[in-house]
């Protein structure tokens, strides 16, 4: 059992039930600290560092339930117990919702006492590790500080925990793949294999044979036998992404597998038992699809008791900005580049494309800009086409009112400009903008330097 460095705060007002368990946790290799009322704990907690509260609720004074709140409220996110009388299990219950972290109900269970100190302080250890590991906006290397991704993040740390099937939604380039293997490390499969493989990819007559392997014989050209996905993931997980796209026959196949935990390889004339948590993926609608009579319903329901659906980019608009800035650090260590600096043009036409390829896509502008850089700077003019063409046309829309402000003036007083004319004023309020750059007028304009500085030369 894990000792803490730090003492078992023991507030209690019946000095028998306080020198009892003061005695239980230190037999069990816990200091402790005990105290008789809230007030006396709330000054103890001033100047000593405590590993776990255990209170009772009914104290002289404040009570367990207050001290509790006080904690919460100042952002403590120590542990707590709370001690309640078997009668008030309300009350427990309660202090759960406040935040506590479990209950003891008198009379005392001593060995149970033991029992939520160990489950209490061991969960806090795993709480500050993945804290460490995963600071905040980060879960296992994926990105995300929105509401809507914390919770993802959230969901998907407490499924990990299990052995139940997951099943992960969302468009193509949500990143499906990056969240599967970030619940692999964070189960207690981490240190086994995480195999991932692709169902669209697999031919339909082979994917028998590559999930549940073949003996020597089983078919023309089987020379040799071979193990599956499923021999070669024994033990850790294996990840179905575009699951369906798996045909009907295996998809029986697969459900039997999850429900008895073994498989039979072709041409086996006996089955092997397989310790295999799986967790597949889709960007397909599969209620539909059942509909459709292509997905087998039984499994649907067998995968989609847990499921974690990924929101795509546009939903998470305040993400990408921090999103970018990861990127490009990626992307510059692993081509041995620098990027100081990022061109505010550049930036602000990232934040306000809509990316229809969600991350995939982001990321691939941000590989081919990075790529693209020079002396230090990522510019508007290294993005993608498309993604300047769009920055083009959201300016344009937005300044298409000042223009036409600007022209009234010639409009009330019956004189069109010429079209020659519209253009040369816009040019040069461009230029004025950019302070006279001429590659950045160009890129705003969308036409060629050649072109910009033939048209400056007719004025």
């Amino acid at each position: 059992m894990a000792t803490p460095t730090l003492p078992i705060l023991i507030v209690e007002d019946d000095a028998a039930i306080l020198e009892l368990l003061e005695e239980e946790l230190q037999e069990a290799g816990y200091p402790t600290l005990g105290v008789g009322s809230a007030e006396d704990a709330i000054a103890t907690l001033s100047h000593s560092d405590v590993s776990l509260v255990i209170s009772d609720v009914r104290l002289p004074g404040i009570s367990g339930m207050q001290l509790l709140e006080q904690l919460r409220s100042e952002g403590s996110r120590l542990g707590f117990i709370v001690i309640t009388a078997f009668g008030t299990i309300d009350q427990a219950v309660e202090a759960l919702k406040i935040g506590a972290d479990d209950f003891l109900t008198k009379p005392l269970d001593l060995e149970g006492v033991r029992e939520a100190v160990y489950r209490v302080l061991e969960n806090r250890r795993l709480a500050e590790q993945f804290l460490q590991e995963n600071p905040p906006g980060h879960f296992h290397g994926i990105v995300g500080e929105s509401e809507s991704m914390q919770t993802l993040f959230h969901d998907a740390a407490r499924l990990a925990k299990s052995d139940a099937p997951i099943l992960i939604l969302g468009e193509s380039g949500t990143g499906k793949e990056l969240l599967a293997q970030a619940i692999h490390k964070e189960s207690p499969r981490a240190e086994e294999s995480f195999i991932a493989i692709n169902c669209a990819s697999i031919p339909s007559e082979l994917m028998e044979s590559e999930f549940f392997g073949h003996v020597k014989g089983a078919f023309t050209g089987a020379s040799e036998s071979r193990q599956g996905l499923f021999q070669a993931a024994n033990g850790g997980s294996l990840f179905l992404d575009e699951i369906g796209e798996m045909s009907p026959g295996l998809q029986a196949k697969l459900l039997r597998a999850l429900q008895e935990k073994t498989i039979k390889a072709v041409g086996a004339e006996k089955e092997e038992a397989v310790d295999v948590r799986i967790i597949a993926a889709t960007h397909r609608d599969l209620e539909q699809e059942i509909e459709s009579g292509n997905f087998r319903s039984d499994l649907f329901f067998r995968l989609e008791t847990f499921s974690l659906r990924i929101p795509p980019l546009r939903e998470r608009h305040g993400d990408i900005q921090r999103l970018v800035s990861a990127l490009i650090e990626k992307h510059a260590t692993s081509q041995g580049k620098s990027i100081e600096r990022v061109e505010p043009a550049a930036l602000q036409a990232l934040l306000d494309y809509p990316y229809p390829g969600n991350v995939r896509e982001l990321e691939n502008a941000i590989m081919r800009a990075v790529t693209l850089a020079e002396s230090g700077l990522l510019s508007h003019g290294d993005l993608p086409e498309r993604i300047r063409q769009h920055a083009l046309e959201q300016r344009n829309a937005a300044r298409s009112t000042d223009t036409n402000n600007a022209l009234m003036p010639a409009v009330q007083q019956n004189s069109w400009p010429s079209l020659e004319e519209v253009e040369k004023r816009y040019i040069q309020k461009v230029l004025e903008a950019t302070g006279g750059n001429k590659r950045r007028t160009a890129d705003i304009l969308g036409i060629a330097r050649r072109t910009l500085y033939r048209r400056l030369e007719d004025e």
